[in-house]
């Protein structure tokens, strides 16, 4: 996916707190939460994200540790998804 793409998505989320479903083209999908830190619009205009997993959801928020996130390449998204089951 682009970064518009992927933009788009996220800023017709209601709820930025919610997860989202990650579809990828070669692996299984992955739920998380899109990371806004002080890195997101250098990172957003190489298309990287940085996302913490739906396990490790509730310990970032709690924590902001951002050894929770991992990055990813927007390329690799096929789809973004609302997570209906958070």
């Amino acid at each position: 996916m682009t970064t518009e793409m992927i933009e788009k998505f996220l800023d017709s989320k209601k709820d930025k707190e919610l997860p989202v479903n990650i579809h990828f083209k070669e692996r299984n999908m992955v739920s998380g939460l899109f990371i806004y830190g002080s890195d997101y619009n250098e990172l957003k205009s190489k298309n990287f994200w940085r996302i913490v997993s739906k396990m490790h959801m509730n310990e970032w928020l709690q924590t902001k540790n951002g050894n929770l996130a991992k990055i990813y390449n927007g390329i690799s998204f096929t789809k973004l998804t609302e997570d209906k089951h958070s």
